[in-house]
């Protein structure tokens, strides 16, 4: 178990982001917020950047090379910094950077890593595991939770087991889809059309297709198996409004509930795509926080805690919701590192009920740094 940091300094924050998924952007984008949000005065930061091919470097941290700008501007990790690891000591966790010709050399004890990954190898309990393992506290939720809420067929039986409403959907692996083509395609049929196809690990909207009939089920799985060879069909929401709730852990292990956003796609998007979520040129309204009678705000609020509890999630989380056109909530997915800029959903609906940013990555910190590693 790591030691409390020493009075004699301040506690070192080690910001990661990056990482090998299709959502690296997204992370780099988030990263570019919080390490300008951080409290440098408090907090000894180190930025770390994990390429693409992997690898872990020493990052600048520059939040305006990290920003979205457009579809033609998209950040990534500058992969030519010094190689730079974490080196389990005695009692604690060391940051190591090693570069050519130069003798190794270290920028002292972690205390606290914020893992703002995006997508499998990083919001899927791999990164988790690791941090567990080197016994260095981490903000988030732990190696279960992340796991089960990446993997939204996983998802989808554990929410269903605590009771929670869903989406009805069949889930398509590689071998079946090979196998048993024609049974697939009859399992699908029995959902209706229009469905949604989607990587069953994935995230930010990357690889789904919405197929209005059969004729384009077979192009949206190849679509999706680009991103996760496992695939998840969804019935299709009709008449649904989106509708979102942000969820942070409390200090006793219990969790708040923000207010709640809506989501209203506009122009010529079918659905809430990558377009639609963070280019800056694209027409998506959000209403934060969404105009919804108090009595469904609370009934969606008391919802996305069952949600978190029921994962076993840890720190924040963001919960998605279908609001049917007969009052009916129906949980979409949870995701436990969603976006994370200014203008992302969640830190505008804990803005919206009183939390501004820099408060919120204060809070994150904190509950990180308050929390064991290992069992608990």
């Amino acid at each position: 178990m790591p030691e409390t940091t020493p009075p004699s300094r301040k506690p070192r924050v080690a910001v990661v982001f990056g990482g090998r998924s299709s959502e690296h952007v997204i992370s780099c984008s988030t990263a570019g917020s919080v390490l300008q949000a951080i409290d440098q005065e408090k907090y000894d930061v180190v930025p770390i950047g994990i390429a693409q091919d992997g690898r872990w470097v020493l990052e600048s941290g520059d939040p305006e090379r990290l920003k979205i700008k457009s579809a033609d501007e998209l950040p990534s990790v500058d992969d030519s910094g010094a190689a730079i690891s974490l080196a389990p000591a005695s009692g604690s966790t060391d940051l190591v950077v090693t570069e050519a010709a130069q003798p190794p050399r270290t920028l002292g004890e972690v205390d606290v890593v914020f893992p703002l990954l995006h997508g499998p190898w990083g919001e899927d309990g791999t990164i988790q595991g690791m941090f567990e393992m080197a016994g260095v506290r981490y903000v988030g939720a732990g190696v279960l939770a992340s796991a089960v809420s990446m993997d939204k067929a996983f998802m989808k039986v554990v929410l269903a087991g605590a009771g929670v409403p869903l989406m009805p959907s069949v889930v398509i692996t590689t071998r079946e889809w090979r196998d048993d083509p024609t049974g697939c395609r009859e399992r699908v049929a029995e959902l209706g059309y229009p469905a949604f196809v989607k990587p069953a690990r994935g995230g930010s909207s990357f690889g789904i297709s919405k197929a209005h009939d059969a004729s384009e089920l077979d192009e949206a799985i190849a679509v999706a198996q680009r991103e996760d060879p496992k695939v998840l069909v969804e019935a299709f929401a009709a008449g649904a409004r989106e509708v979102e709730c942000g969820v942070l852990g409390t200090p006793d292990g219990g969790c708040e509930t923000s207010v709640p956003a809506e989501v209203r796609v506009t122009g010529d998007h079918e659905f809430y795509d990558f377009a639609a979520k963070y280019l800056p040129e694209e027409a998506t309204e959000l209403d934060v926080p969404a105009d919804l009678p108090e009595e469904v705000t609370a009934r969606l609020r008391s919802l996305a805690a069952r949600v978190f509890e029921a994962v076993g999630c840890e720190g924040l989380a963001r919960v998605d919701f279908f609001l049917m056109p007969d009052g009916e909530l129906v949980v979409n997915e949870i995701n436990t590192m969603p976006g994370f800029t200014p203008t992302s959903m969640f830190p505008r609906m804990w803005a919206a009920t009183g939390l501004d940013y820099p408060a919120l990555v204060e809070r994150l910190i904190q509950l990180a740094l308050a929390r064991d590693t290992g069992l608990r």
